[in-house]
């Protein structure tokens, strides 16, 4: 009787002792989702805190340098007393240095960002270039500590990813891995320079993977607590701005007239990015027409911002005083219309002029000022149905973020851990889910997407328009002498017709030359120099192409539903 008992309890414990062997097998083996990705993801978190507050730390340390002042976040206020010639001075100097980093660092001199880094999630296996992220680095410091008006969380991400890119080639890692890593630098990048876990872990999903995957939430969330820690032990457990008075609704008859400010923040948002991209475009005619060296239009545009601050110092740097005058009602009417033109067109040179910096900070400026002078007039046409103004300028600093964006959930929470009021949710997300939907359909989704649509890079529509990009001809081709290769004369013929691919080529070319011609296969070629014949190199068959393009789409639901 005991025999078959012991025998039972033996076999249960051979079973367990398999089970946790496997379990531990799995552990070793499968990356992302697995403890041991949680510690390089703590690990990376740390360092992209630390990244993000010396980054921040030292342009506070360059700015009250170079304008002589140790309080940085009323910085408007002691350049009004500076001499005009040093306003303009500083930033064309400021200008210059930036100039001269991106132009020996970076192919184009420009300043790598945001969109870079989701360029780098969809196309590049969560890798990001190296040596012109730091040069974006060095110039997005240089520029904010001399008067740029830009935002400093931009380049922090960036340098985040780049932090990552350098962990994931130590590592070897797949792209699925690389994916989650570099968002897990993101998040703590953000939540540092936030102090905002929530928003920074959501930020990384929503803007920069694009999807909410089970797997990559765990380390996304540890890599954001991790960096919120150090984040709160060198600065303190203290909100971004502090408001001044309670910011509650009057009454839910009020809701209407967030409907109406989300509208106009949607606007003012496209007014914004639109205006970032038309002086990005007029500022590269000028440069081709004058053929003006490219270090030399950093500093153009420092000139020109100088020229702006001797009149509205509330331009420099990325103004978070301003933004706390608007949250606390201490501006008039006519302050908050007019710094809102005066900092779209201060970003849009600054930007325009590549001298680097994000677009976070600006958009938090320009909403919270917008917010605040539609809160205005709002309470003054019916003072006894509204609450107070400020509460319009939280509202409307996450609409126009948001907007920009093109991430209402992560900016919603930026908005409520940037300052402490959670009392307002409602109001703040009606405002932001009108701006949203409104400037998507102006623009291409958000002005990160928007860039990256200008570059010829279509992520904006989602994988199934972008993956086509990802694959090279040449690698989905069958070579000339394969045994289902194509016949020899008959690629010949077609390419004495104009009907072949070059070897460099993406699918994202092929697949149109197929619907429009309707062959079965098209030759592949290597062009040759002036006056060389092309060289052969195989065929490429669209139901090749075809197969390798469901591939890719299963595999990255399989991504972004594991």
């Amino acid at each position: 009787m005991a025999e078959p008992i012991v025998a039972e309890i033996r076999a249960v414990a051979g079973r367990a002792r398999d089970t946790l062997a496997h379990a531990l097998r799995v552990l070793r083996q499968k990356g992302p989702s697995q403890v041991q990705f949680w510690f390089i993801a703590l690990a990376v978190g740390i360092a992209a805190g630390f990244a993000a507050l010396v980054f921040r730390l030292g342009v506070d340390q360059l700015q009250s340098l170079v304008y002589g002042t140790e309080n940085t976040a009323r910085i408007h206020r002691v350049a009004a007393q500076i001499d005009w010639y040093w306003l303009i001075l500083i930033p064309a100097t400021g200008g210059l240095i930036v100039g001269l980093i991106l132009d020996r660092f970076t192919p184009e001199a420009r300043v790598r960002a945001v969109a870079d880094v989701i360029e780098g999630a969809a196309l590049n296996e969560g890798r990001v270039e190296v040596k012109a992220g730091l040069a974006s680095a060095a110039a997005s410091f240089i520029t904010l500590s001399t008067g740029g008006s830009s935002g400093r969380e931009g380049p922090v991400v960036h340098l985040a990813a780049v932090m990552s890119t350098k962990v994931l080639k130590w590592m070897r890692a797949d792209a699925i891995t690389g994916r989650d890593l570099l968002g897990c630098a993101v998040a703590g990048a953000v939540a540092a320079s936030f102090n905002a876990p929530i928003a920074g872990a959501l930020f990384a999903l929503e803007v920069v993977l694009r999807h909410f995957a089970v797997h990559a939430f765990a380390p996304i969330v540890i890599a954001a607590v991790a960096a919120t820690v150090i984040s709160r032990l060198i600065m303190g457990d203290v909100t971004e701005y502090y408001l001044l008075e309670m910011t509650t609704l009057s009454f839910y008859v009020e809701l209407p007239a967030f409907l109406i400010l989300g509208l106009v923040c949607g606007l003012v948002a496209t007014i914004l990015m639109l205006s970032i991209f038309w002086a990005e475009d007029f500022a590269s005619a000028v440069q081709a027409r004058l053929r003006l060296p490219r270090y030399l239009r950093p500093m153009v545009a420092g000139i020109m911002l100088g020229a702006i601050a001797i009149a509205f110092p509330h331009i420099i740097g990325v103004g978070y005083g301003t933004t706390s005058e608007a949250l606390s009602g201490r501006l008039l009417l006519w302050q908050a219309i007019a710094f809102v033109i005066i900092k779209i067109i201060a970003t849009a040179i600054t930007m325009g002029g590549r001298m680097g910096g994000g677009v976070f900070s600006p958009s938090l400026m320009v909403g919270a000022l917008t917010g605040l002078a539609f809160g205005i007039i709002a309470t003054s046409i019916l003072p006894d149905f509204s609450g107070s103004p400020t509460l319009y300028a939280l509202a409307g600093m996450g609409a126009v973020a948001a907007a920009v964006l093109g991430a209402p959930i992560s900016t919603t929470l930026i908005v409520f851990e940037l300052t402490g009021d959670w009392q307002t949710g409602l109001a703040v997300m009606v405002a932001v889910s009108l701006s949203t939907a409104l400037s998507s359909r102006l623009v291409d989704r958000s002005f990160f997407l928007t860039q990256l649509e200008r570059r010829g890079v279509h992520l904006a529509a989602g994988p199934q328009a972008y993956l086509l990009a990802t694959f090279q001809v040449a690698s989905v081709m069958r070579a000339k002498d394969a045994p289902r290769g194509a016949d020899e004369a008959a690629c010949w013929a077609m390419i004495e017709q104009g009907q072949y691919l070059d070897a460099g080529a993406t699918l994202e070319k092929a697949m149109p030359l197929f619907e429009e011609t309707g062959v079965a296969f098209l030759p592949v070629v290597k062009l040759g120099g002036q006056g060389e014949a092309p060289e052969l190199w195989g065929a490429l068959f669209q139901v090749d192409a075809l197969r390798a393009y469901n591939r890719a789409l299963a595999a990255t639901a399989a991504e972004e539903h594991s």
